[in-house]
């Protein structure tokens, strides 16, 4: 299958290549625009507009381009263009490494033609520096951008045509319309004798206003076909968050025939794709040139082959999985893009490792909520150092009191929040895929000075249980459980004004207790296992005696204030399921309350509160407001992923109900994330209607990595369930009448599962097991 064409569709946009530079403007304006006109973005920068391209007749006049479809690969946008006189134009647009923005094109006449193109930007110059305003082949300036914090970021970028450019031009103008529109720009007027003036004109009263910057490119005389390209590099310009080490000149960066002289910008286009693709032959790309055999395909571009290249080396990273459930196969392998696509590559400022960004907009950085699903995704790629480089970047910027940053940003570590997150329970399911006991010994003191930390500021009472001190640190803001320790708990900030025994953090805290129990000993820290096996076991009383109602059959937060439990029905009640936590005993409880489709058993499972919580909306209201992140009754993939632990762990042959429950979940939540159940429309936004499946498309947040998906279907509908000892296989009922998994690495097993005709087939390196479904298949580690 080829995993690239397989998630083709006509309605996305987002390009990247996994080294933090994106396009994925989250309400784009100008897609039918030629070129990037709409915002790119620089880890948590937004920059815009990039560029968009104008093709001119042999006389200087505009042919207007007229978008007529769209098709997106996660390798590239395809637009196809009509113009007048029965022309047509295919463009494909990439996202280089490196942060090259890539244009290519290929166009077509029913008659020889001369025409010209010329790719523009119009910048601001209230965030420029005009006096870096210069041309050596590429169109060169500099931007200062401002992330949330108003910390500034000064980004470089290149503007050239891919090949020598015939002329160029960059003039300064008062404000206008900000748009890609030809008869805005200055160009028109200034084209004489079928080129730019090739100068940079920066006089004026005022430097206020905008730079016009533009590159030409003449297309070969009297053809039919021809085609030709530009790209623009963003390029972070503190040499000390390289390490030291400079920007390789763009012109550098691509290989072209001897009789084509490399510009400077001219060298970016690939490059880097030359790092992605050092086992292949250089790639060649030629000044524009008569192409009577050109094809409006990938295949035809070099920038997009080599865009398609890079996808499937990473599509080949991870386990292979086809299903007779179109859904299953196809969400698994759109996760595997939603990762890359927010993938961070190591070697940048606070990024010496790689690592992967929570999502796109306001959420493209490494967070601490989401980096605890990052692990246990990418820990089944073939190289563990992705997933390692999760948590590494998290703890290598822990604080001196052991607490840590919440987001990490590329350049600085202002106004970061704090969120909480199981890290004992991502670093097990690591280390149980990938043993490595110097990871391990590498980790260790940081999660033992995160533990005290916890201890010491959350429970300085010692009662077992760990403090929320403000309705975001849990991720899950406006809820009643704020509420009913304190009214104006919505209204607060991250002010740390409230207090209240967290079911959900408290969970956390046991789970890295646990976690820091077993590795001590491996750490070379043997002497500390009975600090963290007494603060577990104090926590496991707390949990059983203080939050447990026998007579609700849940779990409950509690009010430090009364040590009283709350009784507010939330999808975190159930956590302590995903733990030894619960026992048979709690059982009941779970089956009661989880399943109850006047509660949490929804259309869509699992509600973040319960219908029949007063302040539950489905609709994403609270107090009939709607809200871009509440946490009061929509279904979040973090929460589902959750609950999935929960009814995996108890979802065995002893408890059919939950069994065939957990196989309905994970049918119903993959389900929710295809837009109206289009097979096509795969999606991942932050939360969902629990009664219609209905995305939260008005926050623009598609492909948000907040969740565990691509593991869960490996561990539940595969059923690879990985154990110190033995790994077994069981997959969970889920109407598949065939699946095949290959590739999937635990320690120094291969692993292979397949279902066909009833009967599970295994096979873990040279063995060969074989039993029907429902009938747990154990391998021996």
């Amino acid at each position: 299958m080829d995993v690239i064409e397989s998630l083709a569709r006509d309605d996305k946009w987002y390009l990247g290549s996994g080294d933090g530079i994106i396009f994925a403007p989250p309400f784009p304006l100008w897609l039918d625009a030629p070129g990037f006109w709409d915002d790119g973005q620089v880890y948590q920068y937004s920059i815009g507009p990039l560029f968009t391209v104008t093709i001119l007749d042999h006389g200087g006049r505009e042919l207007p381009l007229v978008a007529r479809s769209r098709r997106w690969t996660p390798a590239e946008l395809t637009v196809e263009y009509d113009l007048p006189g029965g022309m047509q134009a295919t463009e494909i647009r990439t996202v280089q490494p490196g942060g090259v923005f890539a244009s290519e094109w290929s166009l077509r006449a029913p008659h020889a033609v001369s025409l010209h193109a010329v790719a523009w930007t119009a910048q601001d110059t209230a965030s420029m520096d005009l006096r870096r305003v210069h041309w050596d082949g590429a169109m060169h300036w500099r931007r200062t951008l401002l992330d949330r914090r108003e910390v500034p970021l000064a980004v470089h970028v290149e503007l050239a045509a891919v090949g020598a450019a015939a002329s160029w031009s960059a003039t300064l103008s008062e404000r206008c319309a900000l748009q890609p529109h030809w008869r805005l720009a200055p160009f028109g007027e200034l084209w004489q004798g079928e080129s730019l003036p090739s100068a940079v004109r920066l006089q004026g009263l005022s430097p206020d206003g905008l730079l016009y910057a533009a590159v030409h490119t003449a297309l070969p005389t009297e053809v039919r076909e021809a085609s030709f390209a530009f790209a623009l590099r963003l390029t972070v310009a503190d040499d000390g968050l390289r390490g030291g080490r400079q920007a390789t000149p763009l012109a550098s960066r691509i290989v072209l025939p001897r009789h084509l002289a490399a510009t400077p910008l001219v060298s970016a286009a690939v490059a880097e794709t030359s790092r992605a693709d050092a086992a292949t032959p250089a790639l060649m790309l030629a000044a524009p040139h008569a192409a009577p055999h050109a094809a409006p395909h990938a295949a035809t571009m070099p920038l997009a082959r080599a865009s398609r290249r890079r996808w499937r080396e990473w599509f080949a990273q991870v386990p292979t999985f086809a299903s007779s459930d179109p859904y299953l196969e196809r969400y698994y392998w759109y996760r595997w893009y939603g990762l890359r696509l927010n993938g961070i590559e190591g070697g940048l400022g606070h990024y010496r490792w790689p690592t992967v960004s929570e999502g796109i907009g306001f959420f493209h950085e490494p967070i601490t909520y989401s980096a605890q699903c990052h692990v246990r995704e990418l820990r089944w790629l073939r190289d563990p150092a992705h997933a390692r480089g999760v948590l590494r970047t998290i703890f290598d910027h822990q604080k001196p009191d052991g607490a840590l940053h919440g987001r990490v940003y590329v350049n600085h570590l202002h106004g970061t929040d704090f969120y909480h997150a199981n890290w004992g329970d991502a670093l097990l399911a690591l280390d149980a895929v990938r043993p490595d006991d110097a990871f391990i010994t590498e980790l260790y003191p940081a999660l033992a000075r995160h533990a005290d930390w916890l201890v010491a500021t959350r429970d300085a009472l010692g009662t077992g249980m760990i403090d929320v001190v403000d309705q975001y640190e849990t991720g899950q803001e406006y809820m009643s459980r704020y509420q009913v320790v304190d009214e104006r708990a919505d209204a607060y900030g991250w002010e740390n004004r409230i207090r209240l025994k967290g079911i959900d953090v408290t969970v956390y805290a046991y789970a890295l207790f646990r976690c820091l129990t077993r590795i001590a000993d491996r750490a070379g820290a043997a002497g500390d296992t009975g600090q963290w096996e007494r603060l577990a076991d104090r926590t496991a009383r707390a949990v059983r005696e203080r939050m447990w109602d026998a007579d609700a059959g849940m779990f409950f937060d509690v009010d430090p204030r009364t040590m009283s439990r709350t009784g507010v029905s939330a999808a975190v009640c159930f956590y302590p399921y995903f733990t030894d936590l619960a026992g048979e005993e709690h059982v009941p409880g779970l089956e009661r309350n989880l399943l109850d489709p006047h509660r949490f058993w929804t259309e869509y499972p699992v509600p973040s509160s319960a219908l029949d919580d007063p302040r539950f909306s489905a609709v994403a209201e609270w107090k009939g407001k709607r809200h871009v992140c509440p946490w009061n009754g929509r279904t979040w993939p973090m929460t589902n992923s959750h609950i999935m632990e929960v009814l995996g762990r108890w979802g065995d042959a002893a408890h059919p109900r939950l069994r065939t429950a957990a196989g309905h979940l994970l049918s119903r939540f993959v389900r929710m994330m295809f837009h109206e159940g289009d097979i096509g429309r795969p999606n991942c936004f932050e939360h969902y209607n629990p009664l219609t499946g209905a995305a939260s498309i008005y926050r623009g947040i598609d492909d948000y990595q907040h969740s565990w998906v691509a593991d869960l279907i490996i561990q539940y509908a595969c059923g690879v369930r990985v154990g110190d000892d033995a790994i077994v296989i069981d997959p969970l009922p889920m109407g598949q009448e065939f699946f095949e998994l290959r590739g999937a690495r635990v320690g120094t097993i291969e692993l292979g599962v397949r279902l066909d005709n009833g009967f599970v087939t295994v096979t873990a390196n040279d063995q060969l097991r074989l039993a029907p479904l429902g009938e747990p298949i154990v391998i021996p580690r």
